[in-house]
């Protein structure tokens, strides 16, 4: 702290004298660059760029992750001209890059008479694990709205091209193109959907081992399994991005003004969207019209997903959606990443006394990165801190994994 008062000091007196020579001579703009410029760089050193925060209970888990995962214990540097959270959620879809994968595409029905669209990366030309049978796979699962379109599953799919394993993405019903056989899309509670595919992936190969990884809606969704399975489940370990943990939070932080303004609005009209298409098969058991009149993400579960689901009240759904109520009882590794300044999930929301309870949980928590954003380096296009999170976590889960508890 006294190093930093004598920097600060010294820039005062730096910045008085060479305003009081630029007055009287000709250089003020350039010194008040500079001065803002070193002024800047203190702040984004002292205050932006930090350690993040490891919470785990299990001390081997902790050392596991710090010699095989080291990039959680090291400092995230945010890009230093957007680190602010809401910047860096608006930003990312636009700014990062979207690498080419080519998907094969499985439908599959489901035990109702619906079908979920699976995307597949098989990497038939991995080095590292020629035969398919065992060649590593990694579930994946986007977003509220999303698909396997999404740059942040794209990237995803590019890190683990790079180590040889293959990648299957989990549509949720009715968004990626596919028509609705039946009158249900999905919601973060339900978790059937998610148990068929994982049942089906592991079914197809299973000598290859198996981990998921989860963002946003699709993080809840996959912790929501893992709390009612417990060690039940063919999934050697899980990574969990920017999920929302209680969705009564969630939902209050999106409902401010300027939240609501630059996402809410935005994630309703989409949610809208992902239905309309469907519309004539769902008008046999909704009120459409009142549907697209909602303009928070609140109203839209109020009148189409709690009800969908067969949830009392809006309520009802909320708390039995938000995982921090079933983090307990997760009975294999999983490693979630959360910045602070989520909007989407608040730091205080975030269940961190829980989380110690469960020696299979290790949170990290960054103090920027916003939603599904992480942006690093000074022009973030290509990799970031999640990226690297997710490469580093899974290569450790499926070259170390039986390390995890025995170190």
């Amino acid at each position: 702290a006294m190093d930093w008062q004598v920097l600060t000091r010294e820039l005062s007196l730096y910045l008085e004298s060479q305003v009081r020579v630029g007055l009287l001579g000709s250089g003020v703009g350039l010194s008040l660059v500079l001065g803002f410029g070193v002024a800047y760089t203190c702040y984004y050193l002292s205050s932006i760029a930090k350690k993040p925060q490891l919470v785990a209970s299990n001390d081997c888990f902790c050392r596991f992750l710090e010699e095989y995962c080291p990039v959680v214990t090291e400092t995230y540097y945010p890009t230093i001209w957007c680190w602010e959270g809401r910047v860096q959620t608006l930003l990312r879809p636009f700014i990062t890059s979207r690498p080419q994968v080519q998907y094969r595409n499985e439908l599959i029905k489901t035990a109702d008479g619906g079908q979920i669209s699976l995307d597949w990366f098989d990497n038939n030309s991995s080095i590292y694990y020629p035969d398919a049978s065992t060649r590593p796979t990694v579930l994946l699962l986007p977003g509220l709205t999303g698909t396997s379109k999404e740059s942040y599953i794209l990237h995803m799919i590019h890190q683990s091209e790079t180590l040889g394993y293959r990648c299957v993405v989990f549509n949720n019903r009715g968004i990626a193109g596919e028509d609705l056989l039946t009158p249900r899309t999905y919601c973060a509670a339900n978790t059937e959907d998610l148990e068929a595919v994982i049942h089906h992936v592991h079914s197809l190969q299973p000598s290859a081992p198996l981990m998921a990884a989860g963002v946003s809606m699709g993080g809840m969704l996959l912790l929501n399994y893992l709390g009612k399975a417990g060690r039940d489940t063919p999934l050697m370990a899980a990574a969990i991005f920017s999920a929302g943990w209680n969705v009564f939070e969630s939902v209050e932080s999106l409902e401010k003004p300027l939240n609501w303004l630059l996402f809410n609005y935005y994630l309703t009209t989409c949610l809208q969207s992902s239905i309309s298409r469907h519309r004539q098969m769902l008008e046999e058991l909704f009120d459409m019209d009142l549907v697209m009149k909602a303009r928070t993400v609140r109203e839209f579960d109020k009148q189409f997903t709690s009800v969908m689901f067969g949830y009392p009240t809006i309520d009802d759904y909320y708390e039995d959606a938000s995982p921090c109520r079933k983090l307990k009882s997760v009975g294999i590794p999983v490693l979630c990443l959360n910045s602070v300044d989520d909007v989407f999930s608040p730091g205080h929301a975030i269940p961190v006394e829980t989380a110690k309870q469960n020696a299979n949980v290790a949170l990290v928590l960054t103090s920027c990165g916003g939603h599904i954003g992480f942006l690093e380096g000074i022009w973030p296009r290509k990799c970031t801190y999640m990226d690297r999170v997710f490469k580093q976590f899974v290569q450790a889960v499926f070259e170390h994994g039986n390390k995890i508890f025995s170190m």
